[in-house]
């Protein structure tokens, strides 16, 4: 007896269907392959972004069209293939399973699991490369996204559907940063997708653990294209996190997807045009460069009630070499973001972490997004910091200065120690909310600075146990925050006692 789900069925039911018919075909053959690429004759109706199928069991994804001949990269690859071996246009283009499946898994950029969570079921597909939306579909940013890091919620705010790029040199703390605002979406109901690109094994396996012991990966899909991986999959990692993250957020979800790194993207991306013999241009990188990254940053946007209301916020990371943002790849993608957060290695040298330069970091919209009452106490804050970076510069020639002036210096070294934070610790916008208000109050002018830090983890525990809205009024934060440090202050002086 034949069941539903069995192959005779599948098979009686295509017999049953099939009908006598003229069929035409084109079947080409590999001329050459090797480095990820294949060039292959004998396909004149293929397109661009078209599926190949090799007769060995490899696959391929059309990407350079010549007169004679395609040039493919290569999605899957056997022992078996060789020159010589048949090709098969499919007539379909390449998508990726989406839905609520993916969430704790590890996936390559095929939509192949990588964990040990047994085989993916999903639903639905959805096309690696679409359109961005359309303007008349899009809305303003207007909701914050809260990393959980003091100087981005209150200097540099972030807004759901905005993209804000992180760059700096290698080794100074932007995957952190980009896991510490992960991390800080658990309970917010934001679907979060962490895009994995040309990282070391031991770095991925490392981020991993990192999210789970967090408890993120409920809430998270992970994209990776190792740094062992084929250079095809490392230019399609990030399309395919964007497109898991794209599902999402058309369901009218929040979402937050981080690109870790783009500068590997391009540098894959253009390992590819020059095998595939593509003119270079500026630093041997193609033309279409800043094409490739604008069209998949400008998918992540806030999309309008009409269309379901969700967002895509975007974190793409970037690197430098020696600080220098002038060049090719940082100057793009700070062109097509709407601001960056800047590290910068001497901050991160001298202890000052996370090492964020705040007179190179800019946030151009999240300012519409940030709640209006942190906005108002970060301005008087961020005033006082600028003013402060000024005035050490004069410090360092040894004159004297008035007694104002070293109030002010002291008071902005205060400032300073309180802006450092802890490596994956996230804290609260209400806690964000209550250091502001210390801290215009005057309340840590006589802390010293050793002790700046305790203090802080004081008024941390007490706001965590109050568990007072960011909604209420200054005054009411006002008189909330005296009486949580007077009452620190005497447990610390029964303590010491």
């Amino acid at each position: 007896m034949l069941t539903a789900d069995s192959p005779l069925a599948a098979q009686a039911e295509w017999l049953a269907q099939y009908r006598y018919a003229l069929r035409l075909s084109e079947q080409g053959t590999v001329v050459s392959v090797g480095d990820g690429i294949a060039w292959i004759s004998g396909l004149p109706s293929a397109r661009m972004d078209e599926i190949v199928q090799l007769e060995d069991g490899s696959s391929a994804l059309v990407f350079h069209l010549a007169r004679n001949r395609i040039g493919a990269i290569l999605l899957r690859q056997t022992e078996r293939l060789t020159a010589g071996t048949s090709a098969f246009l499919t007539g379909r283009r390449l998508s990726i399973g989406v839905g609520d499946e993916l969430l704790g898994r590890v996936i390559d950029p095929l939509g192949a699991p990588l964990d040990d969570g047994g085989p993916l079921n999903p639903h639905a597909h959805r096309l690696l490369d679409v359109r961005s939306p359309p303007i008349i579909a899009r809305d303003f940013v207007e909701q914050p996204m809260y990393t959980g890091n003091k100087i981005i919620d209150t200097l540099i705010p972030v807004g759901k559907g905005q993209r804000q790029l992180i760059i700096g040199d290698n080794g100074t703390g932007k995957s952190a940063l980009a896991v510490d605002a992960v991390i800080n979406q658990r309970g917010k109901n934001v679907y979060c997708v962490y895009v994995l690109i040309g990282q070391k094994r031991s770095a991925v396996v490392n981020t991993i653990e990192t999210l789970r012991r967090a408890g993120a990966l409920d809430y998270t899909t992970l994209v990776v294209a190792e740094a062992t991986a084929m250079p095809g999959l490392k230019y399609l990692a990030p399309f395919a996190g964007c497109a898991v993250a794209d599902a999402w957020t058309w369901q009218g979800r929040d979402t937050l997807i981080v690109y870790d790194d783009l500068t590997t993207h391009a540098r894959s991306y253009r390992e590819l045009s020059l095998l595939l013999r593509r003119p270079p241009g500026r630093e041997a990188y193609p033309g279409d460069i800043f094409y490739l990254h604008a069209r998949l940053l400008e998918r992540s946007t806030r999309l309008s009630a009409k269309h379901g209301g969700g967002s895509m916020a975007a974190l793409p990371i970037i690197e430098t070499e020696q600080g220098e943002i002038s060049s090719y790849i940082p100057t793009n993608l700070i062109s097509i973001t709407d601001g960056q957060i800047y590290l910068d290695h001497d901050l991160f040298a001298r202890g000052f972490l996370p090492a964020i330069d705040v007179t190179r970091s800019v946030s151009r919209i999240g300012g519409n997004a940030q709640h209006p009452n942190i906005k108002k106490e970060a301005g008087r804050m961020k005033l006082d910091y600028l003013q402060f970076l000024e005035l050490e510069v004069f410090t360092r020639f040894g004159s004297r200065l008035e007694a104002s002036m070293e109030a002010r210096i002291r008071r902005g070294q205060t400032l300073r120690e309180m802006l450092k934070q802890d490596l994956l610790n996230p804290l609260s916008i209400e806690f964000q909310m209550a250091w502001l208000v210390a801290y215009n109050e005057g309340l840590f002018d006589n802390v010293e600075p050793g002790k700046v830090k305790q203090r802080l983890a004081s008024l941390q525990q007490q706001v965590e146990h109050a568990r007072v809205s960011i909604e209420e009024a200054r005054d009411q934060w006002k008189s909330l925050v005296h009486a949580w440090l007077s009452e620190a202050e005497a447990s610390s002086d029964e303590q010491a006692a």
